[in-house]
């Protein structure tokens, strides 16, 4: 078992023959990804990456079996790429595209939600992947090596870097899911959380952070209220950041007394969570947590 993508995954690339879905697209396939094929409006019947190319998803749905998209088209269509997989049947939609208007990413999330059994990753997100099986997103596959530690992470660099820590300590990762640093998301961290919490696969979890918001903070109570089945890990970004300046993510911004990194590590250590000051320190924790728990 596996969250979200593995080596059955039947994945399509929306905006797959532009420039950045054409070269994410090449890099998901030489990893081994299940790439079906992909969808470029008006260049449907054609073949690209030795991929058919489909005018619609729901085309590529009927055709390909598709079940997991990857999008990369640009922010004033993204939030009606999205609706359209959704329509499509598509079950798990990861959206890298940064720069969504707020109030289209509204109305698809709305629209995700009217939806049942459908996950959307992003956007402005990494993507997600089970190494060895499958990566849908931009990640650097050669960093993730196969395990039973979970991530989730706001960072795309932050995700790379965790799964560095956990490789190098001796150990690998079950599935990592960047879950995308904008102000509304598909799928906040708690969610995420609770994904590799119900993993069987899954020993530990990684959970990363920034200021802004309370995606943490709920995810942390949400964690000690299940009883902390699972060690989790984190870190929270932004340390030295000022009150009122975004830092890098459009939803880091800290704007309340909870938003601030010190009152998440805070709150998330009074949770059970295993709070490091770097994340330089999250291999060496992790193996800690682990040994605790056993004990």
């Amino acid at each position: 078992m596996s969250v979200l993508v593995n080596k059955d995954s039947k994945v399509i690339v929306q905006g797959f023959t532009g420039t950045e879905g054409s070269f994410h697209a090449q890099q998901m396939i030489e990893y081994g990804t299940n790439v079906v094929g992909g969808v470029t409006p008006g260049k449907g019947g054609t073949k690209h990456l030795d991929r058919p190319v489909f005018n619609t998803v729901k085309e590529a749905v009927e055709q390909a079996g598709a079940n997991v998209t990857i999008i990369f088209v640009p922010p004033a269509f993204a939030a009606d790429a999205i609706m359209e997989a959704a329509d499509a049947g598509i079950k798990v939609i990861i959206t890298i595209t940064e720069g969504i208007p707020v109030t289209d990413m509204m109305t698809a999330k709305k629209y995700i939600k009217d939806r049942k059994g459908i996950t959307l990753i992003g956007p402005n997100c990494p993507g997600v992947i089970t190494p060895g099986e499958a990566k849908v997103g931009i990640m650097p596959g050669f960093v993730f090596k196969k395990g039973r530690i979970g991530i989730v992470s706001k960072s795309g660099t932050l995700t790379y870097e965790a799964a560095d820590q956990i490789v190098k300590a001796g150990m690998g990762i079950s599935t990592a899911i960047g879950i995308g640093g904008d102000p509304i998301i598909g799928t906040p961290t708690k969610d995420a959380v609770e994904l590799l919490m119900n993993d069987p696969e899954t020993d530990a979890i990684v959970m990363i952070g920034e200021i802004g918001g309370s995606y943490e903070a709920v995810a942390a109570r949400w964690i000690k209220e299940n009883g902390n089945k699972k060690p989790v890990v984190g870190f929270v970004a932004g340390q030295t950041a000022p009150p009122g300046r975004r830092m890098g993510h459009a939803g880091a911004i800290v704007g309340g007394a909870e938003d601030t990194a010190a009152a998440k590590m805070a709150i998330m250590r009074e949770c059970g969570i295993f709070v490091v000051e770097s994340p330089a320190l999250i291999g060496e924790t992790m193996v800690k947590a682990l040994k605790k728990q056993t004990v």
